[in-house]
């Protein structure tokens, strides 16, 4: 098996939405964000699969050496062999990687937040910086888009943490700051029981709120002249908004069931976003 074969499978098995953005890069762009993904699957697997928190921290560890390695051209795993290839394509800074890392060490020590501030540098290090990494893949002519990349990174987190509350309150994690828990009298220990209330879904409606306007914000900033790059990462984008407005719809019942678009519906999506951005790259088609 290639390294690049390794990463395919990595990325299939997770069953990411993911997925459907890729459909419209690039083959060179392709090998680099599911060799990125692939990174960010294996590290997160570390955290949510490895038991001993002494061996995950060991693990981690391992990583931040392979991406020592990966940038000496010297790489030991499929997925550092396949980022060796992306970094000689790409400006991609050794830094995020190790922030991904961080990010994912902090579920080790840390099952709650305290406030947005504290849940925001989380959010920042697991999403924000995979943004900035695939933007660089994407291409960019206006650095504003940056500013796009850590704000859709942020919306996209925060969709996550609203979706996947029930999974994560089984695993013991609460990713709703826990001041503004408090705040609309949900209790810990509900969260935790996996009881929804009617404070829950106030709550949750702040949360949703506090995504959009992180997702308008990314659009806000991007420039028009990089839309038609960004393509992948607006395909993103509309599924995850899509999802957020369907959890929305049903009322915030995501303590009873996971919340999920059909694979028909995020290719519908995904199609008409990138038709949607050839059509402004070039009016005429």
């Amino acid at each position: 098996m290639t390294p690049d074969q390794y990463c395919q499978n990595k990325t299939a098995k997770s069953g990411s939405s993911f997925y459907y953005s890729f459909l419209f890069l690039s083959v060179k762009q392709r090998q680099a964000i599911t060799a990125l993904y692939a990174f960010c699957r294996e590290v997160d697997d570390i955290v949510d699969n490895v038991h001993e928190a002494d061996v995950a921290r060991t693990k981690l560890d391992w990583w931040r050496q392979e991406i020592q390695r990966t940038y000496q051209g010297t790489a030991t795993h499929p997925i550092g062999k396949a980022l060796c290839i992306a970094i000689t394509h790409y400006d991609l800074h050794q830094e995020y990687f190790v922030e991904i890392i961080d990010g994912m060490a902090m579920d080790l020590d840390q099952f709650s937040y305290s406030e947005f501030k504290q849940l925001a540098l989380y959010c920042h290090r697991v999403a924000s910086a995979v943004a900035l990494l695939s933007v660089e893949i994407f291409g960019y002519k206006n650095r504003t888009t940056l500013k796009y990349a850590q704000n859709i990174g942020m919306a996209l987190q925060l969709t996550n943490i609203i979706r996947d509350i029930r999974e994560d309150a089984e695993r013991g994690r609460i990713y709703l700051p826990l001041d503004e828990v408090s705040r609309f009298n949900v209790k810990t220990d509900d969260l935790l029981s996996l009881k929804s209330s009617p404070e829950l879904v106030e709550l949750l409606k702040y949360q949703s709120h506090r995504a959009k306007q992180y997702f308008h914000q990314a659009m806000t900033v991007l420039p028009d002249d990089d839309r038609y790059n960004q393509r992948a990462s607006l395909i993103m984008a509309n599924i995850y908004q899509a999802t957020l407005s369907e959890i929305e719809q049903d009322d915030f019942q995501v303590m009873q069931y996971r919340v999920s678009l059909t694979p028909l519906r995020k290719f519908w999506i995904a199609w008409t976003t990138a038709r949607a951005q050839k059509r402004w790259k070039d009016p005429a088609t």
